[in-house]
């Protein structure tokens, strides 16, 4: 063999190597999860829906997801992310006051989380991640932050441009290229919110996130993708119907007792000046309709919201139709003006085990058996199944179950 064709090989060769090392490399597995933000687990009965339907047949669907307590986004899109309850990862509510004074509201700030989320875990283990908006992911927690990150949120920003990101993202050189995306979806959140649950607007709403979805599918489709992705859709909460208030607040100020409220749809907490009062307090809200109401110190062990130095003394429940609030001639309009339109509003919140709460839970792709039904699934089983999917250890405080996990051992 001449030195010439030698050297030709040797370049032949070590290009089928790079070329083998390259293909392994695209062979990781990637997992997406997307959230549709207050997407009830009965929409998607309502109108034609091709992408899910998609989903539904070739890979599997849970017949609800049960979100934590309270159902709100806040804490539900942060027990997504870290496989626990609010007792552990810290965030109780959409917005609060602990007891040192420092105010969370609708905030971004990882350092607020006590339990580490799903893209910190995958990055710690070697799994590059990227995050398209999601609560706690604009900043490092504890020195560890998603590779790609998009910031600051922003609630205008439309469902095309995040499915045009997230396959950018795909398109990226494999050492670049991110094993786990993590998007936050508007679902159908506002609309239910701004004209209750049983509005048509809602499937219209369910249609237009599905056609995205789509979009993402099609981009999937062309690049070969589903030998070694899947993709996680899912929701944080549902959506009842609201007809009234009622207010804790009143009844505690008839009492004279002291105290402030969180009030988060239909979930409070208390927060009382002398906390010796509790039993006066529970004995001046049992005469109030529509609420149920619990000291912390007695709060029932499914709820698991109870976190000290954050959470009040008393935790309350509404009822549905009526929501937290405080009544007075505003309430009194807002309920004329939905009269007088023919409609009504929507809210969340309250006990995750009412049916109204549910949420959805789909997967399509590697790893997921071809048209399971599955039963309940739990908020808290989300990032342990996206683990999994990913051939990592869950996130450090999960104490979720990894769905799947059998097919994945095979």
């Amino acid at each position: 063999m001449t030195r010439a064709r030698a050297a030709a090989l040797a370049v032949a060769t070590l290009a089928l190597l790079c070329s083998l090392r390259a293909g392994a490399a695209e062979q990781r597995p990637v997992v997406i999860v997307l959230s549709w933000d207050g997407t009830r687990f009965d929409y998607p009965e309502r109108v034609p829906l091709r992408a899910l339907a998609r989903m539904a047949r070739d890979g599997a669907r849970a017949e609800r997801l049960t979100p934590v307590l309270p159902s709100s986004t806040f804490p539900n899109h942060v027990s997504l992310a870290t496989g626990t309850w609010p007792d552990r990862h810290g965030i109780i509510e959409n917005a609060f006051t602990d007891r040192q004074g420092r105010r969370f509201e609708y905030g971004n700030d990882a350092s607020w989380l006590e339990a580490e989320p799903l893209w910190a875990a995958a990055e710690r283990q070697g799994v590059r991640a990227a995050v398209f908006f999601w609560v706690g992911s604009e900043s490092d927690w504890r020195g560890r932050g998603a590779s790609l990150r998009i910031r600051p949120f922003d609630s205008g920003v439309p469902e095309a441009k995040k499915v045009e990101q997230i396959l950018a993202w795909l398109d990226l050189p494999a050492d670049a290229r991110p094993g786990l995306i993590m998007s936050w979806w508007h679902g159908c959140d506002g609309v239910g919110h701004a004209q209750g649950p049983d509005s048509p607007a809602i499937g219209a709403q369910l249609q237009a996130q599905d056609h995205e979805l789509e979009r993402l599918f099609a981009g999937l489709d062309a690049r070969g993708a589903w030998g070694h992705t899947t993709v996680i859709v899912a929701s944080d909460h549902g959506m009842a119907r609201i007809a009234g208030v009622v207010d804790p607040q009143r009844a505690l100020d008839a009492a004279g007792i002291a105290a402030r409220s969180e009030y988060s749809g239909g979930e409070a907490q208390v927060y009382l000046r002398d906390p010796a009062r509790s039993d006066d307090a529970l004995r001046a809200l049992a005469t109030v309709d529509g609420l149920e109401a619990y000291a912390n110190s007695r709060l029932p062990e499914r709820f698991r919201s109870f976190f000290p130095g954050r959470s009040g003394d008393l935790t309350l429940l509404a009822h549905p139709p009526k929501m937290f609030g405080h009544s007075g001639a505003g309430e009194r309009l807002r309920e004329w003006w939905a009269w007088l339109r023919g409609s009504s509003i929507g809210a969340h919140g309250f006990d995750p085990a009412l049916p109204e709460m549910g949420a959805i839970f789909y997967a399509l792709g590697r790893g997921v058996p071809h048209g399971a039904q599955l039963g309940e699934v739990r908020a808290i089983d989300v990032a342990p199944t996206a683990a999994a999917l990913l051939g990592i250890a869950p996130p450090a405080q999960s104490e979720g179950r990894a769905l799947f996990s059998d097919r994945l051992e095979q």
